[in-house]
């Protein structure tokens, strides 16, 4: 880890937006669930939502590039499930959908904790979802095509979302709590040896100011032996 890394690290981390996120309701192409996490990072998000009722979506994360490292994806197994957990977090839903209660994308308030739904390539949003949302969102097409790409769409929201957060300040500032921060900071530098820690039931050790590892955390003092 060089001081460079690390103060780029720290740089990213703090304009990351935890109350700002995307739920990928049955988003099963690779390229889109792959470019969707990458447009979730350039804009900041912490964490997506996904659902998956096997691993498939595990597996796309896999192949999402670098950006697998950088932006979380908690998977539901149901549509419910996942709609049910956002409530209870407190998230204002947005459905991606044309229809009779839609308005300009433009116009909802991404300043607010939102969460917003994108639904199957084909299909588009499930009626639980619909159900479900707080509003309802279209981009105007002025051509002859009614929609665009999935992923295409979500990053022409985010851009948006970003351009309100931006005027509001949010990027001037870590909004992450500050366990939340050393605890992503740490996975961020070193994640195999976060990951060993999380199998041996270890906390991670404090960083230096120039991102060095305080501590060996993977040593046994009862044996001064590294851990398997």
């Amino acid at each position: 880890m060089t001081p460079e890394r690390f103060a780029k690290l720290q740089h990213a981390l703090d304009r990351r937006q935890p109350d700002l996120t995307v739920l990928m309701d049955a988003v099963h192409k690779s390229y889109n669930f792959s470019a969707i996490i990458r447009t979730a990072d350039a804009v900041g998000i912490q964490r997506l939502h996904a659902i998956s009722a096997e691993d498939t979506l595990r597996r796309h994360h896999m192949i999402a590039g670098g950006t697998k490292h950088w932006v979380g994806v908690t998977l539901h197994r149901t549509t419910r499930a996942a709609l049910a957990a956002l409530r209870a977090e407190g998230w204002r839903l947005v459905a991606a959908h044309v229809g009779d209660k839609t308005r300009d994308y433009r116009d909802v308030d991404y300043t607010a904790k939102v969460a917003i739904m994108v639904g199957e390539e084909l299909v588009g949003l499930s009626d639980a979802a619909l159900a479900a949302a707080d509003d309802h969102i279209a981009i105007p097409m002025h051509g002859l095509g009614t929609s665009l790409n999935v992923s295409v769409a979500v990053g022409v929201i985010l851009l948006e979302a970003e351009r309100q957060r931006l005027a509001a300040g949010f990027y001037s500032h870590s909004r992450l709590t500050p366990e939340e921060r050393a605890r992503t900071l740490f996975e961020w530098s070193y994640p195999d040896i976060a990951e060993r820690c999380r199998q041996h039931g270890r906390p991670y050790p404090p960083l230096t100011a120039d991102g060095m590892l305080a501590s060996n955390p993977l040593i046994d003092v009862s044996t001064v032996s590294p851990l398997a």
